[in-house]
């Protein structure tokens, strides 16, 4: 897999403006909301979204059979979907949300590196950024041509439960949760089914807001991401798993790291949603 190097996986608002009508470069918007907000990403990107950009849905491209929330959807169905979306082979893809970061494109950015693509890129500071400096959006979107999409799954950039138990006992990995340092203590209450709260047992906490500027919601400089991590206990080169409520904000850790250099980090694509769930998980407070 071809994979961008951690400077070119994030770009500016001024790159995509300057490349829009580049024949390799294809815009994807992924916005996503929770569902008790009662908001859809859909409905936010027909109302204006960045020219030529197509709406990547993430419960749309996901395990129909998997009752928990937008789990991984196998690569035949991935790759039918970014097909019909024109998304394939040499396109160099950049992503963006609206949600006050980047945590849905986040998700996006990962799946498609789980699936061998690995010329993808996030937009920094996303559709909050580009509002902002008053460039162009449509309300229309894009016409389309079908592109051949060749998957290869690097099952490396995924953990499932059974490997999340036996991490425990073996410390083999580190984890990551990127939820609130109150869900991860257990005294804020989950927005997912569950019989438990708390975190899984040895992990570590690093709410993912932080990686980020609160206004500009553009990343932090890379040398102070990589000191929220290494505050939050990441150091050396042991493998790191990361993990969060639904496999979405976790991949804003897993990006974070990507920019300090560090391209082997993967996602507990169940997460919270999943262990809190289950009766054969331990927690702690």
């Amino acid at each position: 897999m071809t994979k961008l190097s951690p400077a070119d996986s994030l770009v500016s608002t001024q790159w995509l403006a300057d490349h829009l009508d580049a024949p390799d470069v294809r815009v994807v918007e992924a916005t996503w909301f929770m569902p008790a907000t009662g908001k859809k990403g859909r409905e936010e990107y027909d109302a204006g979204h960045i020219p030529g950009a197509v709406f990547f849905d993430l419960d749309d491209i996901a395990d129909d059979e998997n009752p928990l929330p937008h789990m991984l959807p196998s690569p035949v169905k991935f790759a039918s979907k970014v097909r019909k979306l024109g998304l394939g082979n040499g396109n160099r893809i950049v992503i963006y949300d609206r949600t006050g970061g980047s945590s849905a494109a986040a998700r996006v950015w990962w799946m498609f590196r789980v699936f061998g693509h690995g010329e993808v890129s996030l937009l920094d500071g996303g559709m909050t950024k580009w509002l902002a400096e008053h460039r162009p959006i449509e309300d229309q979107p894009p016409v389309t041509r079908e592109r051949h999409f060749l998957p290869r799954i690097d099952q490396t950039l995924v953990r499932d439960k059974e490997h999340m138990l036996a991490n425990i006992d073996s410390k083999r990995e580190q984890v990551i949760d990127a939820r609130s340092a109150g869900r991860f203590k257990g005294e804020e209450p989950e927005p997912w089914p569950h019989r438990k709260v708390g975190h899984i047992p040895g992990s570590l906490n690093l709410p993912w807001p932080e990686l980020v500027d609160p206004e500009a919601k553009t990343f932090l400089p890379i040398e102070t991401i990589r000191a929220k991590f290494e505050k939050a206990g990441i150091t050396g080169d042991k493998p790191v798993v990361a993990s969060c409520g639904s496999g979405v904000t976790a991949a804003m850790l897993t990006f974070g790291l990507y920019l300090t250099g560090r391209d082997d980090v993967a996602i507990y694509d169940g997460s919270w949603a999943e262990w809190g769930l289950a009766e054969d998980t331990p927690a702690e407070k």
